[in-house]
C-alpha cells in the first residue's frame, strides 16, 4: 500500500497515512482532525521501498569495487 500526503479542504489538517488507492479514489479515508472526506493529495515526499540482496552473497567492499571483483 502507498502513502499518501494529505490536506483537508475543509480544516487544513496535512498528514501522511497508508492507505489502499481505492481508499483514497473512493473517498474512504477522513481527515485525522475533523473527520472530512474532503482531502487533496500533497505531492512532497516519494516513499520507495526497496528490497535488499542477501548481504552474505554482496561483496562488503562494493562501494570501492562496483561489484568487479565477482563476489
Amino acid at each position: 500500500m502507498p502513502f499518501y500526503d494529505l490536506k483537508c479542504k475543509k480544516c487544513g489538517e496535512e498528514f501522511n497515512i497508508m492507505a489502499k488507492m481505492s481508499d483514497r479514489d473512493n473517498k474512504l479515508i477522513t481527515c485525522l482532525k475533523c473527520g472530512s472526506n474532503e482531502l487533496e493529495t500533497l505531492f512532497r515526499n516519494i516513499n520507495i521501498i526497496q528490497s535488499r540482496k542477501n548481504s552474505s552473497t554482496e561483496c562488503p567492499n562494493i562501494h570501492k569495487c562496483n561489484g568487479c571483483c565477482g563476489h
